[in-house]
Formats: structure tokens, C-alpha cells, sequence
């Protein structure tokens, strides 16, 4: 079984929403959600059409008619509260990956950031409770843990708004947990994929902001089935984050591309050394499920059993960082990982 793949999730005749559903995590859990299950409804909902169109013709190359008649697009922003909550009309489950997550953007436009990330993430609670939806999963990112950019805190602020919205359902009864994880392999933005450009270009050297540099990293797969699992379990307010490998900026060059020198650029605006997924102020409420780590809500005003009743709480003075993780990928492990992110066109760089 694949790693963090959901046991018993019934997705058979949900309605299911994904805003920023043309995003790298959108599109690769749409293409997860029809191959395993028979939603009634399977919404993207984005503010791009020219993606939408291009994802449209994308999935009627390689799902039926039949499964095609359950996708709809629709276009809207989150920052459109009105649209959003009509748009939610019937759904029983949304997940929320929509944001603004590119650090040095978001430092040098920082309204742009708060409007997507924070506001944005307001008028999805709200058009939720309004709608009456069963289930909302928020994506994180593990720079909402100690932020030090402004991605990161307009990230952690949408974290306490989801996580405090559980007391606002009364008798509406829609529950809202959040999942937060580290880099994903071979997804916009992420290092590997500049690695691969420029590998492909023939360059003769890679740029490294800081050799000691270390990242959490998982795969778009798991991500997906990380977020499904979840699903799953969720009870209402948790943050939900998953056990999985570091590595070293400067292994995953070398991983890449072992002939290659290192050229030292210096980090970036807003970029951390390393990241942090559990700080130890968040220890004390932080329960160890097996394969992932469960943040309890600090306020509970709603009917909700505890995971702690269960399962062991983490001591402490644990935190959980990439630079004192104790599993590492390095050489082939670390390649095969980045391989099975990266799309299959960039793929052949490193065959």
C-alpha cells in the first residue's frame, strides 16, 4: 500500500469542490479521485481559464465520457465571497489548495498575499457554513510553523482560521481540519525542476543558496493520498502532519547531476535555513498517530473526541524539523524520490 494511501474513504456519490483545482495538487488529485472512486460532482473551482480549458482537454484524453460527465469548472477567485458560496451550492466536501505561495512575491507583494491567503481563506469558512458542507481540508505549508516570510504568516493565520471555525458550525455541524507538509518534489516552485532546466540547457554548474540548507520532501502522490487520509480521519480542528524524509539542498544537486560544481547564491528574501513543521511550543497539544503527527485544537467548543484519548502524546520538549529529522534520503533513494514527482517529460534528465 502506497504511503499515507486512505483504507476505507468512500468518495462514491460526493460532491467534492477543489479550489485552485488547476494547481499542481489540484490536478493530480482530481486525476486521484476519478481513477479510485464515482463522485457525483468533482468541481475545479480556479479564476484561470485557459488552464481549466487545457486541464478539460488533458482528462478527455485519458478518462471516458461517463467519467467526464461528473467534472464540472467553475470560474471564481476565493477572494469572491459571494461567487465562492455559490459555487458551494450542494457540496459535501471541499479542499481548499488555492494561495499565493511563491516567498520572494509574496514579500515584495504583500496585499496580494493577505487577500488570497487570509481573506480568502475567511470566505471559504464562510461560504461553507453557509452552504452547510460536511468536510473542509485546508492546505498548509510547513512555513506557517515560526514564520519568518509572509507567505509562511499569511499561512499560519489561515491554519488558526480554519481551525477555529470548527466552534462557529454549531448546528450546521461542518467540520474543518488543515494538513500542513513540506516541499513537494518536481511541483512549481520547487527546486528540482530548476535543477532539471538547467541541466537540460547544459549548464555547468547549479546554484545553491546555502550548502547547509535542509528541506522536508514529499511526493505530489503522497500529498495526495496524505490529504485523502485525512479525509478520513479528521474529527474537527486538528493540523494534521505527516512523518516524512529531509534532505540536503546539496544532496539533491548531486543527485541530479553528480558532475556537476555547486555555485553558492545566498537565500533568497524571506527564506528559511531550515523548516520546522511542529515547533515545541505546539508539543504539548501534538499527539504521534503512526505515520503522522496530529496537532490538537487549543480551543474546543464542539463535540469532538481527542486522538489523545487513543494514541500517545509527543514529549515535551519534541519539535519536528528538517535539519533534526531522523530520516534522510540521499543518492539513489533521494533520485528515486524526485523522480517519481517530477513530470514524465523532465524525467528523462535523470533516466
Amino acid at each position: 500500500m502506497a504511503r499515507f494511501a486512505p483504507r476505507n474513504l468512500d468518495l462514491d456519490d460526493k460532491v467534492i469542490l477543489v479550489t485552485g483545482g488547476t494547481g499542481s495538487f489540484g490536478r493530480r488529485f482530481i486525476d486521484s479521485v476519478l481513477s479510485r472512486a464515482r463522485p457525483r460532482k468533482l468541481i475545479v473551482y480556479s479564476r484561470d481559464e485557459l488552464k481549466q480549458h487545457e486541464m478539460q482537454i488533458d482528462l478527455a484524453e485519458r478518462f471516458a465520457p461517463e467519467v467526464m460527465s461528473r467534472m464540472r469548472f467553475f470560474l471564481g477567485d476565493v477572494r469572491d465571497r459571494e461567487r465562492l458560496t455559490l459555487a458551494l451550492r450542494g457540496v459535501d466536501i471541499v479542499i481548499h489548495a488555492a494561495a499565493l505561495k511563491q516567498v520572494p512575491a509574496a514579500e515584495y507583494n504583500p496585499s496580494e498575499c493577505i487577500h488570497t491567503n487570509v481573506l480568502g481563506a475567511e470566505n471559504v469558512v464562510w461560504a461553507c457554513l453557509t452552504n452547510r458542507v460536511k468536510q473542509v481540508v485546508a492546505l498548509s505549508t510547513d512555513k506557517a510553523c515560526n514564520p519568518v516570510n509572509l507567505y509562511g504568516a499569511t499561512k499560519l493565520a489561515s491554519d488558526k482560521t480554519f481551525v477555529a471555525a470548527n466552534n462557529l458550525a454549531g448546528d450546521i455541524g461542518t467540520r474543518f481540519s488543515v494538513v500542513r507538509y513540506g516541499n513537494v518534489a518536481g511541483s512549481r516552485g520547487s527546486v528540482a525542476p530548476l535543477f532539471q532546466r538547467l541541466i537540460a540547457r547544459g549548464a555547468g554548474e547549479l546554484p545553491i543558496t546555502d550548502p547547509r540548507m535542509t528541506r522536508f520532501l514529499i511526493t505530489l502522490n503522497q500529498g495526495v493520498d496524505f490529504v485523502l487520509s485525512s479525509l478520513e480521519m479528521m474529527r474537527g480542528g486538528e493540523i494534521f502532519v505527516p512523518k516524512i524524509p529531509s534532505a540536503r539542498i546539496t544532496d539533491l544537486a548531486a543527485a541530479l547531476a553528480p558532475h556537476l560544481p555547486h555555485k553558492v547564491i545566498g537565500i533568497r528574501p524571506g527564506e528559511k535555513l531550515h523548516e520546522m513543521m511542529i515547533s515545541a511550543d505546539d508539543a504539548r497539544s501534538t499527539v504521534d498517530l503512526g505515520d503522522r503527527y496530529a496537532i490538537e485544537p487549543a480551543f474546543v467548543e464542539y463535540r469532538r473526541e481527542p486522538f489523545a484519548a487513543a494514541h500517545p502524546s509527543v514529549a515535551e520538549d519534541f519539535s519536528y524539523a528538517s535539519d533534526t529529522n531522523d530520516e534522510w534520503l540521499t543518492g539513489k533513494p533521494l533520485l528515486d524520490l524526485l523522480n517519481d514527482g517530477l513530470p514524465q517529460r523532465r524525467r528523462r534528465a535523470t533516466d
